[in-house]
């Protein structure tokens, strides 16, 4: 896959607790030039709406522990809707999908997609899940009308090493099951051309990476 056809699969990414406004323009500044898309923190969506109109912004809701109430994730992306954000990413409660509340997982995300007319993206945050739970994770997304199902937000790999099932970020493995499901966005550690198309080749459909520029680098012109 050559530059031009990898670029618009790319979500350029900045969402690191640190992330300043200049660290957002160097994003869409990347994207614009490259032609990829950009992920970036809610509080920058309607300036970076106005500063980079092209480019295709996704943003993060409920993130990154997933456990806000029903209606602030719903107004949290109502809100980075209506400020210009054209995808979002939302984090599932982890701990309800443990618990077996699966209904619950499911009714939180329909109600995020009903309200707003752009695609919601599912993180189901793979390395604190069973393979038994993606599944469910995944069946829960379908249910709710979800556009994609997301691996990971990047941030697990924080938690207590007990509760952690994976290295954080995505595989190809959770892709393959993942795509029996839903488009995927594979996310988390992917930082080069090979790891790009490993993913791609395993079944995703969009990569979201803080790497954006090196892994079109590595691509052939």
């Amino acid at each position: 896959m050559n530059r031009s056809e990898l670029a618009p699969l790319i979500d350029h990414t900045a969402l690191g607790p640190e992330t300043t406004p200049a660290d957002v323009r160097n994003v869409l500044e990347a994207a614009t030039e490259h032609g990829m898309n950009a992920c970036i923190p809610p509080y920058a969506v309607e300036e970076a709406a106005e500063y980079a109109p092209d480019v295709t912004l996704a943003t993060v809701v409920g993130f990154p522990h997933g456990q806000h109430s029903h209606e602030i994730k719903r107004r949290e992306g109502v809100t980075a809707w209506q400020a210009g954000a054209d995808e979002l990413d939302v984090v599932i409660n982890v701990g309800r999908l443990h618990a077996g509340e699966d209904d619950t997982v499911r009714a939180e995300i329909a109600e995020l997609v009903a309200a707003v007319p752009i695609p919601v993206k599912v993180i189901i945050e793979t390395a604190l899940l069973t393979d038994a739970e993606k599944r469910r994770a995944c069946e829960a997304a379908v249910a709710a009308d979800a556009a994609m199902v997301k691996t990971s937000t990047g941030f697990a790999g924080s938690g207590a090493p007990q509760k952690r099932r994976g290295n954080g970020g995505a595989t190809v493995d959770d892709v393959d099951l993942m795509s029996e499901y839903l488009p995927v966005k594979a996310s988390g550690g992917i930082s080069s051309y090979d790891d790009a198309m490993a993913m791609l080749e395993a079944g995703a459909d969009r990569i979201g990476a803080s790497s954006g520029v090196a892994i079109l680098e590595g691509a052939p012109e």
